[in-house]
């Protein structure tokens, strides 16, 4: 994976965690909102960061692995 792409996935994600985060501070707190639409956006909310979590150890994983393979002589 070139450096570009580990850099694109990783704002991708932290963008993605970012988000979520807030918006999920903002629905917790809006007492106009039912429980269930709390907990279904709560799931949701879950979901996507974990999906963003994975992204991230993905992208660090792959540069960390193509770093050791060029700095590796042949």
């Amino acid at each position: 994976m070139s450096k570009t792409d580990a850099i694109i996935l990783r704002a991708a994600a932290a963008w993605t965690i970012f988000i979520w985060v807030t918006r999920i501070r903002n629905i917790l707190g809006d007492e106009t909102r039912t429980t269930g639409f709390k907990v279904v956006h709560s799931v949701l909310a879950l979901v996507s960061v974990a999906f963003a979590v994975a992204i991230l150890a993905v992208a660090s994983r792959n540069r960390r692995r193509a770093r050791d393979t060029s700095a590796t002589p042949s």
